[in-house]
């Protein structure tokens, strides 16, 4: 009986760890480039899973959650503009009635910082959501840290 239980409880927790899997359709990844001594180009990169698609910044109201960056405050660098995006797919989305701008695959988002260090880390959180042709996850929120050096 134990035996048996056992098993059970190893398959359950396989499957859930299997749909767990399932959900985590983006990765994200970061990255930062001095272009000069005063100034550096952080690069967020989001690598999306097949079939999945991930949200632009630039979304009307009514539709999905749009991709939205949030900077910790810091004396040791200051945003310069807004981030920027390539340009995205746009396509009539009937499940909400709209044309909707989105990614597939890769998408490297940019945002240039003015450095009042030379050193520093750029923290911060990306909240975003992903949806493919027969479901969307709930919004999901990242924190990241990118050192810039």
């Amino acid at each position: 009986m134990k035996k048996i239980t056992l098993i059970l409880a190893m398959v359950l927790l396989g499957t859930i760890g299997a749909f767990a899997q399932l959900e985590n359709p983006v990765s994200w990844s970061y990255n930062a480039k001095k272009i000069n001594k005063n100034e550096a180009i952080l690069y967020i990169r989001a690598t999306i899973d097949p079939n999945w698609h991930l949200y632009s910044q630039n979304l009307k109201p009514g539709g999905p959650s749009k991709t939205e960056f949030t900077f910790s405050p810091s004396k040791d660098y200051a945003l310069i503009g807004k981030t920027t995006e390539p340009k995205a797919i746009t396509k009539f989305e009937k499940v909400f009635n709209m044309n909707v701008s989105y990614f597939e695959n890769e998408v490297i988002f940019q945002q240039k910082i003015k450095l009042n260090k030379a050193t520093t880390a750029v923290k911060g959180k990306v909240e975003f959501m992903v949806c493919d042709d027969k479901q969307c996850l709930p919004p999901s929120e990242v924190s990241f840290s990118i050192p810039v050096k």
